[in-house]
C-alpha cells in the first residue's frame, strides 16, 4: 500500500481502517477518504475503460467535473469516485459505458 504516514507539517496520520473489495479483491483503506484515493494508494490506476474506443478510464481531475472516475458501488452505476468516501464493505466495480 502506497501512503504517506508521516507528513512534515501535520505529522503522523493515525487513521481508522476498513476493508473494501474492488473487482474482486480486498484492499483495505482509511475510512473518510474517497474511493478514488484508496484505489490509488493500493495502486490501483485504470478504473474502467471508454465504450467506443476500450481506452483506459481513470482519476483525471479529482474534483467531480469530468466523470472520468465513473464506477459501480454495492450494485449502483455511475458513482464518482472521487466524490465517494469509502465505506466498510464496500463492493466497487469497474465500469464501462455511457452516463446512463
Amino acid at each position: 500500500m502506497m501512503r504517506i504516514n508521516e507528513h512534515p507539517v501535520l505529522g503522523r496520520q493515525k487513521k481508522n481502517i476498513v476493508n473494501i473489495t474492488c473487482n474482486g479483491v480486498d484492499y483495505e483503506a482509511y475510512e473518510g477518504e474517497s474511493i478514488a484515493a484508496a484505489l490509488l494508494a493500493n495502486d490501483i490506476r485504470t478504473l474502467g475503460y471508454s465504450e467506443k474506443g476500450k481506452e483506459p478510464r481513470g482519476i483525471y481531475c479529482g474534483i467531480g467535473h469530468c466523470y472520468e472516475c465513473r464506477v459501480m458501488v454495492n450494485g449502483e452505476r455511475n458513482v464518482r469516485a472521487c466524490m465517494t468516501r469509502v465505506k466498510d464493505g464496500m463492493r466497487v466495480e469497474s465500469q464501462s459505458g455511457e452516463l446512463l
